[in-house]
């Protein structure tokens, strides 16, 4: 099936245009107001913006070893949903992808179940025990990268050695910054929520610290290093100085922690997730990060547990929140409606840049996704595709509406209104 798409204002290099365009195929190409095409699907989407599909370099599926939270078939399907034609799922998984023959488990339900693109990572060491390295050599082929998310890697020796090997393969590390020993029990932020409501806090050291230790290695073995879902603002001030030293270094924050601060937490598993939302002015450290280019991309760490998981209150719940069918309004409405940044911005972090840093091809070939800007709505979790439901955005009033996701020149979801 080959489809026209009339009227609409796509983005092209950087900007947008009002333009027609005709997928047949995986191919695309632009096309003037009097072209027919006999046999194609015409949609007239006047007033609505096309933007090249999202990616998320930082996703959880939960498949295999707990699809009762979520399975490749869902997770991609909120995907789609939200507007994402890529996505790469993180490796904490049962069996960890830690060897070909592991990898293997995980690659055959993304063929067989998926509906986007899907491209998994490979775990920095063997069952991301932080003891004893993975076999990089036979998964460097296959996977996006090496990650052991979910956990720090606590032995200096140890990521010294994964970034030499990483380096020696040209993959990225992927590193989820977090020092065990200043946990002490933490499940929120160390700020005032924490201390007027009785609860445990996690410091924003326990995050930097790792980033500080790991730049320092970075500088010694010159690795790809990519940091997970920052939440601090010294984290950020960190990155901005590793930057300037010409280090190869980037990272990713996450919707919540450009939206919300500690100050609006409530007493719900909705609230929680690992790093978690910190103090106002990380959230105003994180924004100018973005703005400055301290800040490369934004990713949703898409974590779904069961409802039973989350319905434990902010002491006893599992870690972890879905994001992937609310990033793009949320933020459009928070960010870009406030005038904080563009929508050409927007788009640059949610799209062009993670697939340039971790080297997914996207040009020229038909991934996008249709929006509605002006359609304005409540989020409501029922209407999720994930499995997982637990939002901080429960019933915010957001701008802009994902109708349809177009993927490897295939529909892969259309709003059932248009």
């Amino acid at each position: 099936m080959s489809y026209l798409l009339k009227n609409a204002n796509v983005f092209i290099d950087g900007c947008f245009n009002k333009r027609n365009i005709f997928i047949d195929g995986d191919t695309v190409s632009f096309v003037d107001d009097n072209a027919l095409f006999s046999g194609s699907k015409v949609f007239d989407l006047t007033d609505k913006y096309i933007f090249p599909g999202f990616v998320d370099v930082h996703v959880h599926f939960r498949e295999p070893g707990f699809s009762y939270k979520e399975t490749i078939k869902s997770g991609s399907l909120a995907a789609a949903h939200g507007g994402y034609t890529t996505v790469c799922t993180m490796p904490n998984l049962t069996p960890a992808p830690d060897c070909l023959e592991n990898f293997n488990v995980q690659a055959e339900i993304i063929k067989k179940d998926a509906v986007i693109n899907v491209i998994p990572y490979g775990t920095i060491t063997k069952g991301e025990k932080g003891i004893e390295l993975s076999d990089m050599d036979e998964l460097a082929n296959n996977v996006i990268a090496f990650s052991d998310d979910g956990r720090g890697v606590q032995n200096r020796e140890i990521m010294l050695s994964a970034m030499k090997k990483a380096a020696s393969l040209d993959k990225i590390i992927a590193a989820h910054c977090e020092e065990n020993s200043l946990l002490r029990g933490g499940y929120i932020h160390d700020g005032k929520y924490a201390q007027e409501h009785g609860h445990k806090g996690i410091s924003s050291e326990s995050e930097w610290r790792q980033i500080q230790r790991d730049i320092e290695l970075c500088k010694e073995t010159g690795v790809k290093y990519h940091v997970c879902h920052i939440s601090a603002k010294e984290s950020v001030e960190l990155i901005r100085n590793a930057k300037s030293q010409g280090i190869n270094i980037t990272c990713e924050t996450a919707p919540h922690y450009l939206v919300l601060c500690d100050g609006d937490l409530q007493e719900s598993g909705n609230f929680k997730m690992n790093p978690p939302i910190r103090d106002e002015s990380d959230k105003l450290a994180l924004i100018e990060g973005l703005k400055d280019g301290t800040i490369d991309m934004i990713a949703t760490d898409h974590a779904p547990h069961s409802k039973g998981e989350k319905s434990k209150g902010l002491a006893n719940s599992l870690m972890g929140v879905v994001g992937l069918e609310t990033a793009f309004p949320v933020l459009y409405t928070k960010l870009v409606k406030k005038n904080i940044i563009s929508l050409e911005k927007l788009i640059s972090l949610m799209s062009t840049t993670p697939a340039s840093v971790f080297g997914i091809k996207q040009s020229n070939s038909a991934n996008l996704c249709v929006y509605d800007l002006n359609c304005e709505y409540k989020i409501d979790p029922e209407k999720f595709f994930s499995m997982g439901k637990a939002t901080p955005f429960e019933g915010m009033n957001v701008f802009g509406k994902c109708i349809m996701t177009i993927c490897g020149g295939k529909i892969v979801y259309k709003d059932e209104e248009q």
